[in-house]
């Protein structure tokens, strides 16, 4: 844990000659468990010392080094320099950790110098060392690292056993760096052994309710990478709009679309969605939820789903979830779940399976024939897992698990040993203990639903919520895999992804990474600021996290 207190010297009362300004910052000496000692620390600017998320292992001394960015290098061996992510993140980082203090308009700002602090030496590179390139993020990556920046000599080393850590180190390094004027910068001697408390820390951004651009999906790629987030759960479809343009099934985005020419996301769009996300350790999720949320697949084929009647059981014009009851139907959802698991390379798949309407399914007389044949007569969480049983048999065909949300568990659908149950209804605690009870994995969402806006930081309660929180065994928290923030589309596009995400989804990516005792809203506020100020700094447009306040950069903040 971190606690910081900032003194200005007031220059008007200076009788010195030289103009200086002097910060002084106390940082964590260590961080880990509940075993906290603190050093003071001097840099020059502690709006930007800090890390976020908080790292489990932190050490930092008053040595400092100056950094000229003309003669620095990140050094890789011959072998790790042929890894392709690795090398595209040294080209990305060089940028990231180099971006000079933003200058208030009409004037240079001073460069920062000592009273009576010794001259710094010059750290001219960091040695990375990796033991194994991975090119595809996965599961089970490991993403540890152990960064050291030399106490005794202008010596830095991150050193991981695969992509993943470097990447994670990377960041942190980047986040360790402080502008000392508009060519140089400046870093504390700091050593940092960090890896994350979960292996699955997502985000859910849905394409469907509004189209989301190809641009607003990378720019949130990159605010997952700067706050260690690996899982992009893509909502690609639902009853609104059909984006996704299928290979087999060219139809379904043809009609289904906002506009079937630039409201689409083509092979290439999503190839590429998935090699940036690979570059930023960041796994792509597909869902596409059935059998309801999906009025949007009868634009192309309208006998795919149930034809809603009236009492007299006569067809009203209107359409209800996918037809459960004719065998050919399952032939079509066979070949389009192969091409989606051919597109999407992640083990995973997210199968949908909530917000089941069963009044449409209630009016139909051949579904009430085919219940009647399947004995099932009037239980229609039965008839949906009929339903949800034959998807699932379908999917794993193609040797893919699957996330599935609560709704499927509470049917009792039977599900693989592998399936991973997402929760997404309140109250979560007792849904948690019975997922994990029943010996099935567990994500969490409840309780960070983002596009569920209200007066104030509410930030706090995001970075409050626990996954691990409800009553169960240590097998039971085992069993729980992270959780996902969720942007739901209803009232989210282009213009307000970025803001209304940001930095309230740092919240959660704080929770998901750093060690279960970091949870003090106070000591994590300012850190937050700072995560949201660096993220302005590079180009993104995050929205306060607090009342009345500024960031350094963002005067020049673009709009989306």
């Amino acid at each position: 844990m971190i606690r910081a207190t900032e003194m200005r010297a007031d220059t008007t009362a200076m009788t010195v000659g030289i103009k200086c300004l002097v910060a002084i910052y106390l940082l964590s000496d260590v961080v880990r468990g509940d075993t906290i000692s603190t050093s003071r620390t001097v840099v020059s600017n502690p709006s930007l010392s800090t890390v976020w998320p908080l790292p489990q292992l932190l050490k930092t001394s008053s040595r400092q080094y100056v950094i000229n960015p003309a003669i620095f290098k990140f050094r890789l061996p011959s072998e790790i320099a042929s890894c392709p992510i690795i090398s595209e993140a040294v080209r990305r980082y060089m940028q990231l950790s180099f971006i000079p203090d933003c200058p208030k308009l009409g004037w240079q700002s001073p460069e920062v110098l000592w009273c009576n602090y010794p001259a710094a030496e010059t750290l001219t590179q960091l040695d990375i060392e990796m033991s194994s390139c991975e090119e595809m993020p996965h599961i089970d990556m490991d993403e540890h690292y152990i960064l050291q920046v030399d106490a005794t000599n202008p010596e830095a080393r991150l050193r991981a056993n695969t992509t993943w850590g470097i990447l994670r180190g990377l960041e942190t390094f980047s986040q360790l760096i402080q502008a000392m004027n508009h060519t140089h910068f400046l870093i504390n001697a700091t050593y940092i052994e960090d890896f994350p408390r979960f292996s699955h820390r997502g985000l859910l951004i849905d394409s469907s309710r509004h189209f989301l651009p190809m641009r607003s999906i990378i720019q949130t790629l990159d605010a997952m990478a700067y706050n260690k987030m690996n899982v992009l759960h893509w909502h690609i479809v639902d009853d609104q709009s059909f984006p996704y343009v299928s290979s087999l099934y060219p139809a379904m985005s043809e009609k289904g679309a906002y506009d079937p020419v630039t409201h689409v996301y083509s092979p290439q769009d999503v190839r590429h969605v998935i090699q940036e996300a690979a570059m930023r350790g960041i796994r792509v999720i597909a869902e596409f939820d059935t059998p309801g949320h999906t009025l949007s697949w009868g634009k192309a084929y309208p006998s795919l789903l149930t034809s809603c009647c009236n009492e007299e059981g006569q067809p009203t014009g209107t359409y209800g979830p996918i037809d459960p009851s004719d065998s050919n139907y399952y032939c079509f959802l066979e070949k389009f779940f192969q091409e989606v698991a051919e597109v999407f390379p992640d083990q995973f798949m997210h199968l949908g399976g909530d917000e089941v309407s069963f009044d449409c399914w209630k009016s139909n007389p051949n579904i009430t024939a085919f219940m009647k044949k399947l004995g099932i007569e009037c239980e229609y969480n039965k008839l949906e897992e009929f339903y949800i049983q034959k998807v699932v048999d379908l999917v794993e065909k193609f040797r893919k698990s699957y996330f599935v949300w609560q709704e499927v568990f509470d049917n009792g659908v039977q599900l693989a040993e592998e399936s991973i149950i997402h929760v997404w209804k309140e109250p979560h605690e007792g849904e948690m203990s019975s997922v994990t009870s029943s010996g099935f994995r567990a994500l969490l969402s409840s309780c960070w639903y983002l596009d569920y806006i209200s007066y104030g930081a509410d930030w706090q309660k995001y970075y409050q919520c626990d996954p691990q929180q409800f009553n169960g065994t240590e097998e039971q928290k085992d069993l729980v895999m992270g959780g996902e923030a969720c942007i739901w589309g209803e009232y989210v596009d282009s213009s307000n992804l970025i803001s209304r995400t940001w930095p309230r989804a740092s919240a959660a990516a704080e929770r998901l990474w750093s060690a279960a005792n970091v949870r003090d809203v106070q000591e994590a506020a300012p850190r937050l600021k700072n995560i949201r100020c660096l993220m302005i700094k590079r180009g993104l447009s995050p929205e306060p996290q607090e009342g009345p306040g500024y960031c350094p950069c963002d005067y020049r903040m673009r709009s989306p």
